[in-house]
């Protein structure tokens, strides 16, 4: 069996090759998250107002999972 891959870092910095995204329809308040397609194919998610802070990372499948969830039921 592959070893787990990590679910959070504690600190955004060290997601160096990450490219953050967000969303077009975020406000100027920053009230939003980040997300980054990493190379080991995890998705990371951040918190827009502190960068620098903790990602969650998401395996390809829990992350589409996630957003059928939320279109699904309107969250």
């Amino acid at each position: 069996m592959p070893p787990a891959q990590p679910r959070y870092v504690s600190s955004s910095e060290v997601l160096a090759e990450a490219q953050w995204r967000r969303s077009s329809y975020s406000t100027a308040a920053n009230n939003c998250v980040e997300t980054a397609r990493l190379r080991s194919g995890q998705l990371a998610v951040r918190d827009s107002k502190d960068r620098e802070g903790p990602a969650l990372l998401f395996a390809p499948a829990a992350w589409v999972r996630f957003l059928g969830t939320v279109v699904t039921e309107g969250g």
